[in-house]
């Protein structure tokens, strides 16, 4: 996915948290904090590539990233993430970010692996196991107007999407998974 996909992604995934609540934190956030945040990491994972629009730009960061973990490896892993919010929580006090800002970085670092996984392509998600998660919509030899309508078209649903309203009200859902999110949802684990 181009860095234009990504930053369009991350943007409609950023609003959808916030929209949704995904957190308490995120949905009393304010949205100047959470828009910055999900756009600040949307391109993060791809500092593994010398050729990106961040690789270029860090080439010191990126080429021995590269050469370790080469392409979509370490840096498109659940695992980096878990990385990424460790060394956040190691900061130094003097080093104050906005809670609802961190948590969009999350979902913006979140919205390019995702993005990442509609190409054939795909992602190591539990790496350092090499199996490739992809949903393969997007290709990239028809050029990059299928990706830049799909992340539109994921634009506009988050935009209009009602504030408070989960998404998974308006999908098709069968009947025992959401019995199960609501016994997740609620704590009610025994019957």
């Amino acid at each position: 996915m181009t860095a234009e996909g990504h930053f369009l992604f991350a943007l409609a995934n950023t609003i959808l948290a916030k929209k949704m609540a995904l957190s308490p934190t995120l949905g009393q956030g304010d949205w100047w904090h959470v828009i910055s945040g999900g756009l600040l990491t949307c391109l993060l994972p791809d500092i593994d590539h010398p050729q990106s629009l961040l690789g270029q730009r860090l080439k010191w960061l990126s080429s021995p990233i590269f050469r370790i973990f080469g392409h979509r490896g370490f840096t498109h892993s659940l695992l980096a993430i878990i990385t990424g919010i460790l060394l956040f929580m190691c900061l130094p006090m003097q080093i104050t970010i906005p809670l609802d800002a961190c948590h969009a970085m999350i979902i913006g670092y979140l919205s390019h692996i995702i993005a990442d996984m509609l190409t054939p392509a795909g992602v190591p998600l539990l790496w350092p196991w090499r199996w490739r998660f992809r949903m393969p919509i997007l290709s990239s030899t028809k050029g990059n107007q299928s990706e830049r309508l799909v992340c539109i078209a994921v634009l506009l649903l988050a935009l209009q999407h009602p504030v408070g309203i989960q998404i998974i009200r308006h999908l098709p859902v069968p009947d025992f998974i959401q019995t199960l999110w609501q016994r997740v949802h609620f704590g009610h684990f025994r019957r």
